[in-house]
């Protein structure tokens, strides 16, 4: 069974929240939506992808709603891709900034997209086990 752990509040650093299907995937991102305005992101790690060495995760996946303009980003990292972002046309901004637990991160501009995209994509992330989503498009940034 595929399964995702989430961090996106500050009491998930001990015990994040495990996402283990589509409708697991929407009530996070509706979770987001609706939560305070500075936990607008999550910290996703496939748990069907191996661990480095280490012991941590061989990538991360972060998403973050922006519920004004109904968008959001992802951003994958790993040693195969590198940081790559979903390639959006919705902001504005030079940066886009979002909060994870209350610390903001920011990412480049134009990494927006519809919020259904990112529903769509985690998704796509959740099902295959961890992989790349290819339902969206996807950039990089000389900023990352």
């Amino acid at each position: 069974m595929t399964s995702l752990d989430a961090y996106y509040r500050r009491e998930h650093a001990r015990e994040p929240v495990v996402i283990a299907s589509p409708e697991a995937v929407d009530e996070l991102i509706d979770d987001l939506m609706s939560g305070p305005v500075d936990h607008n992101l999550a910290q996703l790690h496939s748990l069907d992808r191996p661990l480095l060495p280490s012991g941590y995760p061989d990538h991360e996946v972060m998403v973050g709603v922006s519920r004004d303009r109904n968008a959001g980003i992802i951003a994958f990292m790993d040693g195969d891709v590198g940081n790559i972002f979903t390639g959006g046309r919705l902001g504005n901004e030079a940066e886009t900034a979002y909060f994870l637990a209350g610390h903001p991160m920011e990412y480049p501009q134009d990494c927006e997209v519809p919020i259904l995209f990112v529903r769509e994509a985690l998704k796509e992330f959740l099902l295959t086990g961890g992989k790349v989503p290819t339902c969206v498009e996807w950039k990089t940034s000389d900023l990352w």
